[in-house]
């Protein structure tokens, strides 16, 4: 019985083994590649997931690669524009394997593992990557970095950097030709070095005086120019104020030249008439009228005028209001 028993786990861990050497499982995200004594042809990709069959190790072995996405990035590099500027950028990269075979067969020789064909994939795009970013080289600063919104033209620096590393190449390859499918690139990070830096904010600064002295002269200009309009709209009112004036003036003295002859007939005539005139106009409104009592015909409008009268006889004495008291 325990032979029996010894048997049967025997062949249960015979019948895993070679389960394991006859059959492999390709997962939904995965694609694999069947090699055949190291041999792979259109026929030996497997794109279906689930449970397959295979000639045990070395008739054949399977390569699986993941179908998702992928990112690479560079290391930080001193990148020149197209002003002289020095920037130092770090670029990313991110990609699928578009055709298992083609990246088989340029990558397979680097080991037995998908892991050892990667690295040597990413080492090609990194060297590409690194190559297309001497495009920053087309570009000036201020294209690079504006502070107008939109006006960068960054993004246009990426798509051709993504075009450099997707189609051009040694020998005219591109990584099309490796089985692999760019997704998209981008600049992750850019700084300045110390001494572009500096550079950088004192051509700002010479920018800014170079702006504000524009500025100013435009300013002085449109100001010089306001003042010759005002200057000019100024003299024209003033002419055809003193034009119009002139003719009222002239009308004025037309329609009173038949008075001043009628004037000039009699002339006291006329002053009389004039003083009349004023003492109406006077004597139509409310006022107060102060007078001199020293002037001649004035004197009797003064309070001791009465006394004075009395006492010099020519009227009788005024009454004493005392004796009348004692009388009384």
């Amino acid at each position: 019985m325990r032979n029996l028993i010894y048997v049967l786990i025997g062949a249960i861990f015979l019948g895993a083994i070679v389960s394991f050497m006859v059959t492999y499982t390709v997962r939904f995200n995965e694609v694999a590649v069947e090699t055949t004594f190291g041999k792979a042809g259109p026929e030996s990709v497997v794109t279906e997931p689930g449970l397959k069959l295979k000639w045990p190790y070395p008739a054949q072995q399977v390569i699986k690669y993941d179908k998702r996405l992928r990112v690479v990035e560079t290391r930080s590099e001193t990148q020149l524009t197209a002003d002289e500027f020095q920037i130092i950028a770090v670029s990313f990269l991110t990609y699928r394997v578009s055709d298992p075979l083609i990246f088989f067969q340029r990558f397979g020789n680097a080991g037995d593992r998908s892991i050892d064909h990667f690295r040597r994939a990413e080492e090609v795009i990194r060297d590409r990557l690194r190559s297309a970013m001497g495009e920053v080289s087309k570009y000036r600063m201020n294209e690079l970095f504006t502070p107008e919104r939109g006006a960068s033209k960054l993004g246009e620096l990426e798509t051709r950097v993504m075009a450099q590393v997707s189609t051009a190449g040694e020998g005219g390859q591109g990584l099309t030709d490796y089985g692999i499918e760019v997704v998209g690139v981008g600049i992750s990070r850019i700084r300045l070095p110390e001494d572009t830096t500096n550079t950088v904010i004192a051509r700002m600064a010479a920018n800014r005086d170079k702006l504000s002295k524009e500025l100013e002269s435009a300013g002085q200009s449109e100001a010089r120019s306001i003042i010759a309009r005002a200057q000019s709209d100024a003299s024209k009112i003033r002419e055809f104020a003193t034009r119009r004036a002139r003719e009222i003036e002239a009308r004025g003295e037309r329609e009173a030249a038949p008075y001043l002859e009628a004037q000039r007939a009699n002339a006291e005539l006329a002053v009389f008439l004039q003083k009349l005139e004023l003492m109406r106009d006077a004597m139509s409104k409310r006022m107060t009228l102060i007078l001199s009592v020293s002037d001649y015909g004035l004197d009797v409008f003064s309070p001791g005028s009465m006394r004075d009268l009395h006492t010099g006889g020519i009227l009788a004495p005024l009454p004493d209001p005392s004796a009348q008291g004692d009388a009384e």
